[in-house]
């Protein structure tokens, strides 16, 4: 509950594709709470029982489900997602539904919604986060992107995580040669701290997005990890309630970590072995870690970033198919991330959701 009532309430939606939505809101929320907002979290799935376990304290709502449904082959992803798409309509117009009456009912003053189409309001300050102006589907780029720039013209603003010059993270995905689009860069979001701490691994597997593809990886590459020679912590990504260990030779297997315990690990760990995802790719900038990708079968969006991290000398990857752990081996070849300097200044990013709607 609010006691202050100087404090303005901020509803806050991730969507819930995977986790990375959710894991980048966590510095947002925090933020927040720092410059005396009150945020309310909505989400749904295992994005949302993230949250909560991150801040059991907070007041949560569960959205309806977008649906998003992955295909066993990587090529049929598209089309599976299009045959999805009347549910996710019909899941996008509940929601906004559901907004307009939670604004009334917790007196809500601002929103920021990070991919979540229906979390929107014309009475109060909506915010979108996304960095994608440009939606990669293959042959329907054009028709996705525009949609989608679409729906972000409607919100009070745009907040791009990412770079806005040329030396940038998301290449053509977040920055557009031309638009009207009111947006804000404001560089990458990572709940992830930098520590000099004593390395423990000498490898992290770390899995994450929608099943059936997170599943499918985790079964490759236990047999994999089998054949390489260090010490190995392997995170499934799989939120439950109780977390979960085992010590399986020289490898530690975990369902999932939180924050705390993950930020220590990925500290803790020379390589990192992962998906390309935008999240995971923003908290390894701020960590300063080389790393190995493995993409999303389908996921236009992840094989773009992987291709761009290669060309760019900084990271490598192989396709899921192909990928063996021996070809870690090549890592040393690229760079890694460099140091970016980024000082967000939270208290002004947040005065647009002060301004009083025109």
């Amino acid at each position: 509950m609010n006691f202050n009532s100087s404090s303005k309430t901020i509803l806050i939606a991730p969507l819930n594709w995977g986790l990375g939505h959710a894991t980048r809101c966590i510095p947002i929320i925090k933020a927040l709470q720092e410059n005396d907002f009150v945020p309310i979290i909505a989400s749904d799935g295992i994005a949302l029982e993230l949250l909560r376990k991150e801040f059991p304290y907070l007041q949560t709502l569960e959205l309806p489900s977008y649906q998003i449904e992955y295909a066993k082959n990587g090529k049929n992803f598209k089309w599976k997602l299009l045959r999805n798409f009347p549910k996710m309509i019909n899941s996008i117009l509940k929601e906004k539904k559901m907004v307009q009456e939670w604004i009334q009912k917790y007196a809500i003053d601002g929103i920021i919604s990070d991919n979540r189409l229906g979390v929107f309001s014309k009475k109060v300050p909506s915010v979108f986060i996304t960095h994608q102006l440009n939606v990669m589907s293959g042959s329907t780029t054009w028709i996705t992107s525009k949609l989608h720039q679409h729906i972000i013209k409607k919100y009070t603003e745009c907040w791009v995580p990412d770079f806005e010059g040329r030396r940038n993270l998301s290449g053509d995905l977040g920055h557009l040669k031309k638009s009207k689009l009111k947006l804000r860069y404001i560089g990458p979001l990572s709940r992830m701290q930098k520590r000099e701490v004593p390395k423990l691994y000498d490898l992290m597997i770390i899995l994450s997005g929608p099943e059936p593809q997170r599943g499918l990886l985790e079964e490759k590459l236990k047999k994999e990890v089998l054949n390489y020679k260090g010490k190995v912590v392997f995170i499934k990504g799989i939120v439950e309630k109780e977390q979960k260990k085992e010590q399986i030779d020289h490898v530690s297997f975990y369902n999932f970590m939180n924050t705390q315990q993950l930020e220590q690990t990925f500290n803790e760990s020379d390589v990192i072995l992962c998906r390309s995802g935008y999240t995971t790719i923003m908290d390894l900038v701020q960590l300063e870690k080389k790393a190995f990708f493995i993409p999303t079968p389908g996921q236009y969006e992840q094989e773009y970033l992987a291709k761009k991290m290669k060309m760019d000398g900084w990271i490598t990857y192989k396709t899921q198919t192909k990928f063996k752990i021996r070809n870690l081996q090549g890592i040393d070849v690229y760079m890694g991330f460099p140091k970016w300097n980024k000082n967000l200044d939270w208290k002004k990013l947040f005065e647009i959701l002060e301004k009083p709607i025109k």
